[in-house]
């Protein structure tokens, strides 16, 4: 799953600058200026014990992804940004806690850990006119050997170009804002690598925030993942709902924790999220 960050910068970039803040302007469709950096840190907790396999509970299966991602502008519209996006994860199964997905102790059978994956990966404006509109275009390379090994799921083995369109719209008293965003995964890879190659994943998601202050965020969310067939025999859908918090902490700092349920799906895992991120534009 992916997860939107609203976070912070030392720039406002829309016209109500003096009485509106970066929580509010600086929106993933939103790019920063040449010469500056954006780098946010995502973590992503997922827990479950249900899953459409099989009715009732099943043992505890957890799955950690921390993510780094670093950009910086290279235009003088502020069109264009380049980047490079890096990921960790860490897996336990076998019914334990989820908190040892911290213990990093890769105990046989139950546990594995490492950096997963990286990606050059680009954003751009592509309508001068349209500033709440940006893609970010991303190719994912594997650093997995295998994706299972005694029986626990690592990450996936596959090339991936992943394109992710955002928009946002603020109502005019700036109290509320809706965020879109739809992303766009196509694996590629030999079959026998992956569960998901050859295949493309559809995820649209719709976040309202409410902003009860300039520096506080309130916000529901809904999203689908939709896993297309695309020669290797496997579909998969599920549909997560959820809310959360951001509040800028500093002018330069912003910090954001969401929780998502999957309240239906086919072929997955039923379980639900923790998510804490952090960001800073400078």
């Amino acid at each position: 799953m992916l997860f939107i960050g609203v976070f912070a910068a030392p720039l406002f970039a829309q016209e109500d600058e003096e009485t509106s803040s970066v929580i509010q302007t600086l929106t993933p469709s939103k790019l920063i200026a040449k010469g500056q950096f954006d780098i946010k840190w995502f973590n992503n907790l997922y827990t479950q014990t249900e899953s459409t396999f099989s009715e009732g509970r099943e043992p505890r299966q957890t799955f950690f992804t921390s993510t780094i991602e670093g950009y910086t502008g290279v235009s003088d519209s502020k069109r264009i940004n380049v980047g490079l996006i890096l990921e960790f994860r860490s897996n336990v199964v076998a019914d334990r806690s989820s908190l040892d997905v911290f213990s990093f102790d890769g105990e046989r059978g139950t546990a594995r850990s490492g950096f997963t994956s990286f990606a050059p990966s680009i954003k751009f404006a592509p309508i001068a006119s349209v500033r709440n509109f940006s893609i970010q275009s991303s190719f994912f390379f594997p650093l997995v050997d295998n994706e299972t090994e005694q029986g626990v799921f690592l990450d996936q083995k596959s090339y991936i170009w992943q394109n992710r369109f955002f928009y946002d719209y603020t109502f005019a008293d700036n109290s509320f804002q809706v965020f879109a965003e739809l992303n766009s995964e196509l694996s590629l890879g030999d079959e026998e690598d992956s569960f998901a190659n050859n295949s493309l994943n559809l995820i649209p998601g719709v976040f309202l925030s409410y902003f009860p202050s300039v520096n506080f965020t309130i916000l529901g969310l809904v999203q689908h993942s939709q896993r297309i067939d695309l020669g290797n025999n496997f579909t998969q859908d599920f549909t997560a709902v959820g809310g959360g918090l951001k509040y800028q902490l500093t002018d330069a700092v912003n910090l954001e924790a969401l929780y998502t349920n999957f309240v239906r799906g086919s072929n997955t895992g039923l379980g639900q999220t923790f998510n804490f991120g952090v960001r800073t534009v400078f």
